[in-house]
């Protein structure tokens, strides 16, 4: 295994780099303000230069763009400014919604991406639709994966557009302070990408093979300032907040009224670091989770959304990798387990978070949280810090450093000598190469707790080969069973795993057909323990069809091996038999998808699957219906229905999972979403709506209202209404 590793790790560090750049910006600079109004008739903008030329991306890669969009940037000591023309056929412009942060696909928008240290690691993207609502996030790990683009970053920008026949126009401003730069630099790297609802086309600035994500760092032009940028200012935010909160839990019949205040504070510290500062934070009015159907023996892990933990999250974050091994997880900070063993709220002190670019090459994260005690929940109070150093390799890889520590300070009584603290150092060996084709990591982990010496190791490699006829590769990972990170996410330890996949894409010409893709992926599981017996092997098959109108059809297949190595109930039905362990279980299940063109006043989605489960069948259908009355209103509905039939003396169970959905967009600063949530399985009907106004920028009103009732008799369970207030001051 040993060897594996190490030979793979060459691999990646051998592979051959390279691209050709063929663009590049002018942007001017000039001593004048210009009065954002999506109007582009100032004379100022007649000395910008003019840029074009977008490629399309979809449905081809290899054409310009049928409509085309023109670029010009200007300059000032403070500020950069975007004037664009965007043509298109018509003013049948796709839009969904009012609301900022709204996601790109299906609908009518431009993107700008900034790379402002060059590094095609991180960058910035600021965004727009014909109506002048914005967005912006934040791209890591070289946009190389979905993982790696964050739209719960909140920025200070202006942006407004004009419609006019057949095009519409967008005037932008960016404050320099609101992305980070070297000082002294002329050189950003760029990039835009455009979707066109109307031609059926998305296009790019810089050329983009269709096999790689829209977004992927590697494939980027030049833009060049007039003269070197100075030094950002050092701007302080104070975003303080109160928040008046009354509940009712009927279970104990228990009623609070109470009110939290603190907030944050934002300072930069040179060109590229940040310092953020925590008091008291409340997330009351961050958007509620999905419920999950989770049918396996396994914990799953779900997005951070809150605003602390956003911002140069990959220095935290994408250490080990995002299956079953990443030993910093947000997410578990503010949450605990109680005597009973149910995860709770558990409240945040306060914290600190240093981060950002020390040098060209050199990026720091520092984060320190302290938690609160509970001692009627037996929860104590823990200090939970986590430090990263990465290192900028190639010409876009980089290696990183990390230590995590989660130690409890005062002494408890029902705190245990193994509890006490939880530590994990580790590297990290991230490959990209210049054009993408190759991408790859390779890690080794160690975890130190009280008594435990032994097996408490993981590491892994990944390689992968992206091309647009076929890809490849492979990955591996062990993971000791003394292994652990408190502070992160472990779907499984005591494993040895292999993931290898091949996949062949092929890309019909003249036909109503985009691609064809087939994909063989078997994985296989290993346990060391058990004198390395083989526990699990998935063998998973897919045929994929993408067609021109944007719809999508796929056909699974999964030919599963488990042996359990415990007593495990699925349908976690109370009383129910559960299988027994000590046991192999061999069984076949198919799915079959298919997804409509979303451009449409209303889509939907449609997915059933059928086949064995464990000793029995399992037949589920699940999907999406959506209704667009634009731009103000979204009606959506995802449903699942799992249907459980088991031999005797095992239960059957009928598992729902409802969820309708309702968003309205008053104008663009004034949004009320509803979300409702059935399920039978975790015996919960959860309402949750929330009304947002944001009377100011990067300041807003929330109220949202959380009700809960029993499934099984509709009982009111619990209930909340919070009025939370936020401002943003810049000092």
């Amino acid at each position: 295994m040993n060897k594996t590793f190490w030979f793979l790790f060459l691999a990646l560090t051998t592979i051959a780099f390279g691209q050709n750049k063929e663009k590049e910006i002018f942007v001017k600079l000039i001593d004048q303000p210009i009065l954002i109004d999506g109007d582009l008739s100032e004379p100022v903008w007649d000395s910008a230069t003019e840029n074009g030329n977008f490629q399309q991306y979809f449905p081809s890669d290899s054409i310009l763009a049928k409509q085309q969009t023109k670029i010009k940037m200007l300059y000032d000591s403070t500020t950069l400014y975007l004037g664009v023309t965007v043509y298109s056929k018509g003013n049948d412009y796709v839009i969904p919604s009012l609301q900022r942060d709204f996601r790109a696909g299906n609908n009518d928008n431009i993107s700008f991406i900034f790379d402002t240290f060059n590094d095609g690691t991180n960058a910035f993207l600021f965004g727009t639709n014909p109506l002048g609502v914005r967005r912006e996030a934040l791209i890591s790990n070289g946009g190389s994966s979905r993982d790696g683009f964050s739209t719960s970053w909140d920025v200070k920008w202006q942006g407004e557009t004009k419609i006019y026949d057949r095009y519409y126009t967008i005037e932008m401003a960016i404050p320099l302070t609101s992305v980070k730069f070297k000082e002294g630099g002329t050189k950003w790297r760029f990039n835009s990408y455009r979707l066109d609802m109307q031609e059926n086309e998305t296009s790019t600035y810089s050329n983009i093979p269709q096999n790689q994500l829209i977004y992927n760092l590697a494939f980027m032009e030049e833009m060049v300032f007039e003269k070197p940028l100075g030094k950002s200012r050092t701007p302080l935010a104070l975003i303080p907040y109160i928040n008046g909160i009354t509940s009712r839990d009927y279970t104990v019949h228990d009623s609070k009224s109470q009110y939290k205040v603190g907030g944050d504070a934002k300072l930069a510290i040179g060109n590229g670091m940040n310092l953020d500062l925590t008091l008291n934070p409340d997330f009351s009015n961050v958007e509620v989770d999905n419920v999950v159907t989770n049918l396996t023996r396994f914990e799953i892990s779900l997005p951070e959304r809150r605003q602390f933990f956003v911002d140069n999250n990959d220095l935290f974050g994408n250490f080990g990798n995002s299956w079953g091994e990443n030993p910093f997880f947000s997410r578990r900070i503010g949450l605990a387990k109680n005597k009973e063993g149910e995860t709770i709220e558990n409240r945040i002190i306060g914290g600190i978070r240093l981060s950002g670019k020390l040098s060209e090459d050199w990026r720091l994260g520092l984060l320190s949280i302290q938690t609160d005690e509970d001692l009627e929940n037996e929860i104590a109070s823990n200090n939970n810090t986590v430090f990263s150093l990465q290192k900028k390799i190639f010409s876009r890889s980089n290696i990183g450093v990390f230590f995590i520590n989660r130690e409890t300070f005062k002494k408890y009584e029902f705190i245990s000598n193994q509890e006490k603290y939880n530590r994990v150092f580790g590297v990290d060996y991230n490959l990209a190469s210049a054009d993408n084709k190759w991408v790859g990591k390779f890690y080794l982990h160690h975890s130190i707790k009280p008594e435990v010496h032994d097996n408490n190791g993981a590491r892994g490699v990944e390689l992968f080969y992206n091309s647009k006829f076929f890809n490849f590769g492979i990955s591996g990972n062990y993971i000791g069973e003394e292994f652990q990170s408190d502070l992160g996410f472990l779907r499984r330890k005591d494993i040895i795993m292999t993931n290898p996949f091949a996949e062949v894409v092929i890309w019909p010409k003249k036909t109503k057909v985009n691609s064809h893709s087939i994909r063989i992926n078997p994985f296989v599981f290993w346990r060391p323990s058990l004198d390395y017996k083989n526990t699990d092997f998935t063998l998973f098959s897919m045929w994929t069809t993408k067609f021109q109108n944007q719809s999508e059809w796929s056909a699974r297949m999964f030919n599963r091996y488990t042996y359990l190595t415990e007593d495990f109930e699925p349908s976690n039905t109370e009383g129910a038999v559960a299988l027994p362990g000590n046991i192999g279980y061999h069984y076949t299940s198919f799915e079959l998808r298919y997804e409509s063109d979303r451009r449409k006043v209303f889509s939907y989605s449609f997915e059933p699957g059928f086949g064995q489960f464990y000793n029995g069948r399992r037949n589920v259908i699940k999907g999406s219906l959506n209704l667009r009355l634009q731009p103000k209103v979204i009606v959506g509905l995802q449903y699942e229905y799992n249907q459980l039939r088991m031999p005797k003396p095992y239960s059957d169970a009928d598992i729902w999972l409802l969820s309708p959905r309702v968003a309205v967009t008053f104008n663009k600063s004034v949004f009320w979403t509803t979300l409702i949530q059935y399920s039978n399985r975790n015996d919960n009907l959860g309402i949750n709506s929330r009304v947002q106004w944001r009377f100011a920028p990067l300041s807003d009103l929330f109220i949202v209202y959380n009700d809960n009732y029993f499934v099984s008799d509709f009982a009111p369970k619990f209930r909340s209404l919070n009025l939370k207030f936020t401002y943003w001051l810049n000092i």
